[in-house]
Order: C-alpha cells, then sequence, then structure tokens
C-alpha cells in the first residue's frame, strides 16, 4: 500500500474549517493544518485551530503571520469599522478582508510545494455565506489554474488540486457532515468579535449562519455565549 498523501489544509478554527479538516482525513490525506494569523479581532480562533488540529489528528500544525490589519478596509481587521450585528444586507458586507483567501491559499501553496504536496484543502462555502468574491467556485477553480502556472512543481508537470468540499453545502449540511466525521464543535469559534476566551457575541452574520445551521440540522448548538440572551436563550 502506499503511503497516504499529504494535503495543506487551511484550519482558521471555525465551524467550517474543523470540518473540511475532519472530510480531509476522511479522504485518507496526510494534514499539514495552516492557520494565518492576519490581525484578526477575533483571535480567539486560533486558540481554537490548535485545539482542532490535535482533536482531529491533524500530523502538523502551523501558524502563519501576516499583517492585513495594516492596511485595514474591513471590521474584521480595523477596529475603528464596527462588525455589522443587523442580519445580512444589500452587497459585501465590511467582513470582507481584501485578498484574505488569496493570500492564505498562497501560503497554503508555498507550503505544499515545500511538502511535496499536490492538495489544498479550503472550508469557503457559497451557499450560507455572506456575499464574498473569494468563496465562489469560479474563484477556486481559476486559483487552482494559478497554482499550476506559478510554481515550479507546476512547470514540471504537477497538477494542483484545490479542494473546497463545503462550497456547495448548506450550514445544516456541514454540521450533519462535521458530526458524522466525528468533529466536536464546542471545540471551534466562528464569531467574528469572539472574546478572548472564545465566547461568541451571537448577533455578528457568523453567529446567526451558525446558530441557523444547527437549528436546521436539529442538533443542540455548543456555542459559548458572552450574553446568552443575545443568542436568543434564556439564562439558567
Amino acid at each position: 500500500m502506499s503511503a497516504p498523501s499529504p494535503a495543506v489544509v487551511l484550519l482558521s478554527g471555525g465551524l467550517d474549517s474543523a470540518t473540511t479538516l475532519a472530510w480531509a482525513r476522511g479522504r485518507g490525506f496526510r494534514c499539514h493544518a495552516l492557520s494565518i494569523d492576519y490581525g484578526q479581532r477575533h483571535a480567539a480562533e486560533l486558540v481554537a485551530a490548535k485545539r482542532v488540529a490535535h482533536a482531529l489528528g491533524a500530523v502538523e500544525h502551523r501558524v502563519a503571520h501576516v499583517d492585513l490589519g495594516q492596511f485595514g478596509g474591513s471590521a474584521l481587521t480595523d477596529p475603528e469599522i464596527a462588525v455589522p450585528t443587523d442580519g445580512p444586507g444589500p452587497g459585501i458586507p465590511m467582513t470582507y478582508v481584501p485578498a484574505r483567501n488569496t493570500v492564505m491559499l498562497a501560503l497554503a501553496l508555498a507550503w505544499a510545494e515545500v511538502l511535496g504536496a499536490r492538495d489544498l484543502v479550503i472550508g469557503v462555502n457559497a451557499v450560507d455565506y455572506s456575499g464574498y468574491p473569494d468563496c465562489r467556485p469560479e474563484y477556486i477553480a481559476a486559483f487552482a489554474q494559478l497554482a499550476r502556472l506559478a510554481t515550479r512543481a507546476g512547470v514540471d508537470g504537477a497538477r494542483f488540486n484545490v479542494h473546497a468540499p463545503l462550497i456547495a453545502l448548506s450550514k445544516a449540511d456541514i454540521i450533519r457532515l462535521g458530526r458524522g466525521l466525528g468533529v466536536d464543535y464546542a471545540l471551534t469559534v466562528s464569531c467574528y468579535q469572539a472574546d478572548a476566551d472564545g465566547a461568541a457575541c451571537g448577533q455578528c452574520d457568523a453567529c446567526r449562519l451558525r446558530r441557523a445551521g444547527f437549528e436546521g440540522a436539529g442538533l443542540p448548538d455548543p456555542t459559548r455565549y458572552a450574553v446568552r440572551e443575545a443568542a436568543g436563550r434564556t439564562a439558567p
């Protein structure tokens, strides 16, 4: 039997990326998990990523540092811009981080070349998402083509694959998939403005989508909320 193929899996520490790591492991990949500290205000997700990588058996977990906050332009990197809490509106929301997925995939591609890996895995979703342009199937296909053109391995004939297994799933379907693959969602942090301990606000788009996903899946929501009433719950 041949040894499992290596893959670089982007791991934010949130619900989607944890499911993606479990999917890659289930497909038999030897998973090298990569998290990006890009100056996000919800840095608790990086602590969650470490927990998730360990729990789901990543062979290695690294954190790369790229300060996108120096450019601003997003509620996730600029403390002067409020995180929206009124639900999705028209247009691309202020939680969009310019070039974030492109930067992340580029770093994953760099590590993949060093590892001799030909597979990148990312948890983007084009169904229950907030209108981000870098979560669309055509973007994923374009990056795969870029990887083949822009690398020494590609010039030598290697074919890079960018897997986005969640791209056409609803949040409820993602949660059902993850539960079947053994994901403990209590380890994850999805909130755009989670506190230092990872407790969620219950009001941002990420919290709304996550909560609706568990409701749609008919499963209990293990999310810890900083203010339980904000998440539509009654405090004990």
